[in-house]
């Protein structure tokens, strides 16, 4: 049994990855549906927690059905963490996470996230400090390092252990690689192999099909798995993959009536906590997801990303089923 603290999570858990404008509760009450042992939120600055920007609060949002959840946090000071971190142990979640892996520019070059990796010693403080300010269970999520010179992730991640952290989430990647070239899970596995860990080692990165993730499981020997971009559009594999783990057999593919039925599902929970003009505006990012590969189906898309009400789009949702067939056009 795979635990975070006292947060019992099954034998071998898949976990839906912290993703900005995607890990959201109504993306993650699917993929709850669907399979995931544990959500993870967007991340959320430390800065807007402490000036209570609206929007930072909001992140804040946890709904019971969904757990157990991590909220995680990200920043470069350590004070301001610290003060977030009792903002959000006080929301109530299961975990507290701290993002060390995020690459974008804007984040990292303010030493945030990815960031972060160019300064080891401020980052196991910063993590230490962390630790003491809250009762949650403590869990970071990171990459291999800066870049090609400074993959340091066994060290650190044995440092982050003896500071307090109850598990590590390690994306295969360094930040300089942001998200190209291919994951590389060895540094993972020698994290999980060192003797001195004791902690649950998550791996992440390139986790897009049931082969690969039992291939992974085999290979690298990690106590679980997180999805992040192999789960846009594709709630469903997490049950795909566990289905698979268990039998060596493929399930059935979502057909279309699926597909539009976690689209609608993800619409309604969108429109019922963001409201009706953000619901549908955010929303649009979705639907190409959604509708992956299907012929012609630019002029659905159309309407979906530019009409804006409830109504229309529930319509338009209902010609995608009458047109499609388990992805094949009709039309």
């Amino acid at each position: 049994m795979v635990r975070i603290g006292s947060v019992e999570l099954g034998e071998f858990p898949l976990l839906l990855a912290p993703m900005e404008d995607v890990s959201d509760p109504p993306f993650r009450t699917l993929c709850k549906k669907h399979g995931a042992d544990m959500m993870y939120t967007e991340f959320i600055s430390s800065e807007g927690l402490i000036r209570d920007a609206v929007k930072s609060r909001q992140k804040l949002d946890i709904y019971e059905k969904e757990r157990p959840v991590g909220i995680q946090i990200f920043g470069s000071e350590i004070d301001s963490m610290r003060r977030a971190a009792e903002i959000t142990a006080a929301s109530g979640p299961d975990v507290l996470d701290i993002n060390y892996g995020c690459p974008v520019k804007k984040v990292a070059c303010k030493g945030a996230g990815a960031g972060i990796l160019q300064d080891i010693p401020k980052m196991v403080s910063m993590t230490k400090e962390i630790v003491e300010a809250v009762d949650l269970p403590v869990t970071v999520k990171t990459r291999l390092g800066w870049d090609d010179n400074s993959k340091y992730i066994v060290e650190v991640a044995e440092r982050l252990q003896d500071v307090g952290i109850q598990a590590i989430s390690i994306h295969g990647r360094t930040r300089a690689q942001m998200y190209k070239g291919e994951a590389d899970w060895s540094l993972i596995r020698a994290v999980k192999e060192n003797p001195n860990m004791h902690i649950p080692v998550f791996g992440n990165g390139d986790i897009d099909t049931p082969e690969k993730a039992l291939a992974y499981r085999k290979e690298y020997g990690v106590d679980g798995i997180m999805i992040g971009r192999g789960s846009i559009g594709n709630p469903w594999i997490f049950d795909e993959i566990k289905h698979f783990f268990a039998t060596g057999e493929h399930l059935a593919a979502p057909t279309v009536s699926d597909r539009v039925e976690a689209a609608r599902a993800h619409l309604v929970h969108s429109l019922e906590w963001k409201g009706e003009r953000l619901g549908v505006v955010e929303m649009r990012r979705h639907y190409a997801n959604y509708f992956r590969g299907l012929a012609h189906f630019k002029q659905h898309r159309l309407v979906l990303v530019t009409e804006e009400s409830p109504a229309a789009l529930h319509a338009e949702l209902d010609k995608v089923a009458e047109t499609y067939s388990d992805g094949i056009s009709n039309a």
